[in-house]
């Protein structure tokens, strides 16, 4: 059976279900495919038990207890399979899918035959590629992927640095959030989970500051006051420091929970499927590019159908928007937006799981890219 490696931050980011969830969909999608998986992880500072365990156990649920390994930031093996094993596969592999150049080249022992960046952050990627007087680099690649679905088309606002970008959605695997009925017995329930203050900070996108989903956020405050019928709820990770903009949200009339009710795999699970929708913006910078950023939590509340009313990014060039998902540019887009879910959620949670299963079930998604990719006729 042919190998594929995948690497990322599981255990880098403990608590957080919905980021558990992008490896996830990738390693039992390969996996669907007929590939054998292995999940390595490099720690970026000390090696912390209870992170450690978040790793293990989204692992163990999913049935890759043994496929897993998770490296100290000097790259010694320290959970999972021992270091030897990594590097023996890794040579055996046919491709290591980096997701946003977790493991820098030549941080295993063996080369895969095939290695692909896989950019999760495009706009920020691209710009910092361009910007010599970064360290940031994507070189070293073979291949590059991105999911954000207009890069290279000329409505596209980023630089080119040469790098021949592959759009791809994120895939879902479609057995893993079967369609179920929303809950009923209230104003429809519109969630996300979100952080508020992007790590990234604020971009220049064509010569502009673009900032983080924190402003998008506040263009959008008032919508629960323009919308009858409707209850509007954030899953929300805000610093303290971050206090008047929480009391501004809960004035307008949001609920705010914590994100931590998102804080496993399962938790992130049932949180999706307990909501009726998702309304969410998006960072100011996958805006202003148009580069079609989407995200592969909004694919799994469409695979749940649960319908989306998520921030214009550039997604009409690659995914049918207007029914079952739907985007918005303004407060009065989303008002709008708002109120066509609210007049036929049925129709819409229809849509929306057909959407999910013609466009984004991983079994066409990674079968399409692995085709891209010269990879299609290797497993055996």
């Amino acid at each position: 059976m042919s190998v594929a490696l995948l690497a990322g931050a599981v255990a880098n980011k403990p608590r957080n279900g919905g980021e558990a969830w992008v490896r996830l969909s990738w390693l039992l999608g390969l996996r669907r495919l007929g590939w054998e998986v292995l999940f390595v992880e490099r720690l970026s500072g000390e090696v912390d038990p209870a992170a450690r365990a978040h790793l293990e156990a989204t692992m163990a649920e999913h049935g890759l207890g043994d496929r897993w390994a998770l490296l100290d930031e000097r790259g010694a093996g320290v959970a999972g399979l021992p270091r030897g094993e990594v590097d023996a596969l890794a040579a055996e592999a046919e491709v290591l899918f980096n997701h946003s150049g977790h493991l820098p080249p030549g941080a295993l022992g063996g080369t895969p035959r095939s290695s692909v960046y896989v950019d999760l952050d495009p706009a920020f990627t691209q710009i910092w590629d361009a910007d010599p007087a970064l360290a940031f680099s994507v070189a070293g690649h073979d291949r590059h992927v991105t999911v954000g679905l207009a890069v290279g088309s000329g409505e596209c606002r980023l630089p080119s640095t040469g790098v021949d970008w592959i759009p791809t959605p994120p895939p879902v695997v479609l057995d893993r959030w079967p369609r179920e009925p929303p809950p009923t017995g209230g104003p429809l329930r519109f969630t996300t989970v979100a952080t508020w203050r992007s790590p990234y900070g604020e971009l220049s996108v064509g010569g502009r500051i673009a900032g983080g989903k924190h402003r998008e956020f506040r263009r959008v405050r008032d919508l629960p006051g323009r919308v009858e019928g409707a209850g509007f709820e954030l899953a929300l990770d805000i610093h303290p420091g971050d206090a008047a903009d929480l009391d501004a949200l809960r004035a307008a009339g949001w609920t705010v929970v914590p994100a931590a009710v998102a804080s496993t795999a399962a938790a992130f699970s049932a949180y999706v499927r307990g909501s009726d929708a998702e309304f969410s913006v998006a960072q100011g910078a996958y805006v202003a590019a148009r580069c079609g950023w989407f995200s592969d939590r909004t694919a799994a509340y469409l695979a749940s159908g649960r319908p989306a009313l998520v921030q214009d990014t550039g997604l009409s060039a690659a995914l049918p928007v207007g029914e079952g998902l739907l985007t918005f540019a303004d407060l009065a887009g989303a008002v709008d937006g708002a109120r066509r879910l609210l007049a036929d959620p049925a129709g819409h949670s229809e849509a929306a799981a057909e959407l999910a299963r013609t466009h984004l079930d991983s079994d066409l998604v990674l079968g399409n890219l692995l085709e891209r990719l010269g990879l299609a006729s290797v497993v055996s």
